[in-house]
């Protein structure tokens, strides 16, 4: 029996001749198989009943026991309601906003204004979660905040809009939109800059406006990477952020900002009950999972553009 030893020779022969490239990438691999792989292993207590001084191995199984107490809690519809439609909201005030800008500094001429936007809108993404929670603090609390401030200077009644639930969506949402409109733009604007340029000069011969040229030009060049941010985008929509939502938190505004993220905090580490937390916590990945494979088969089906 003969064994075909080229298409081994061969991978044999690129990895030497590319071994800068493949040292390169053996870090990144490494990190996610030790950080994201192997804690994996973990995941069985979501099926038991953890105890510590047992161990994993050695405590008792116990099946779905976790989900079901989490999918009969009083809390359930409360935190699906509050993670999705946090989602959902950041999602169609946020993903729209980095088009617009790369579209309109795609059609700035001025170098220096351009840079000067792009420096001013990318800053912001570089602000930690604390001091953007602090700035949002500073800037809404009562007596001392600006916006009290302004209200008292026009006679208007003051507000404490962190302690309004009806608030807290919208001022999580849109000051993320603020902090990460320029960061997020990057892509779009490289996909942009990667037009034929004929293109262009094609449309100015024909006397297309600069309206015309966006919608027939620049908006086809980016619904490929367009469809791709937005799959991404509906596969985490039960993946909320924890840091700023729970630093944003506080007793008045929690019936809207409990989501299953905080929950899974206070109920895992606070209250030290890990195989419920992993339950919750698996059952949240496995949203993203499904929510992830439909969004991207859909895609292929009628955009024949996705992940894979």
């Amino acid at each position: 029996m003969r064994v075909n030893r080229g298409n081994g020779n061969r991978t044999l022969m690129n990895a030497k001749r590319h071994w800068e490239l493949y040292l390169l990438v053996l870090l990144p691999v490494l990190y996610l198989i030790v950080f994201k792989y192997v804690p994996m292993v973990g995941v069985q207590i979501a099926f038991k009943d953890f105890n510590v001084i047992k161990g994993i191995w050695g405590s008792p199984w116990v099946g779905f026991k976790h989900f079901e107490n989490f999918f009969h809690s009083p809390n359930f519809w409360l935190l699906i309601k509050n993670t999705i439609g946090i989602s959902l909201y950041s999602l169609i005030a946020g993903f729209p906003v980095p088009i617009l800008l790369a579209l309109a500094l795609n059609e700035v001429r001025t170098g220096f204004f351009k840079r000067s936007v792009q420096m001013i809108t990318y800053a912001p993404h570089f602000i930690s979660t604390v001091v953007m929670v602090s700035i949002i603090v500073l800037i809404l609390t009562p007596h001392v905040g600006i916006v009290d401030r302004l209200f008292t200077f026009l006679g208007l009644p003051t507000t404490n809009f962190l302690g309004v639930p009806e608030y807290f969506k919208s001022i999580y949402v849109w000051s993320g939109v603020w902090q990460e409109l320029g960061y997020a733009s990057i892509i779009y604007i490289a996909a942009l800059a990667g037009v034929d340029p004929s293109l262009y000069e094609a449309a100015r011969m024909d006397g297309a406006s600069r309206l015309k040229k966006i919608i027939h030009i620049d908006l086809p060049a980016l619904v490929p990477i367009t469809i791709i941010m937005l799959i991404l985008s509906l596969g985490s929509v039960m993946g909320v952020g924890f840091e700023k939502i729970y630093l944003m938190q506080n007793p008045l505004n929690a019936s809207s900002s409990e989501v299953i993220s905080t929950y899974v905090y206070k109920v895992g580490l606070v209250g030290a009950n890990f195989s419920f937390s992993a339950a919750v916590g698996l059952f949240n990945s496995m949203i993203n999972l499904v929510l992830l494979l439909s969004v991207n088969f859909i895609a292929r089906r009628v955009s024949q553009t996705s992940l894979w």
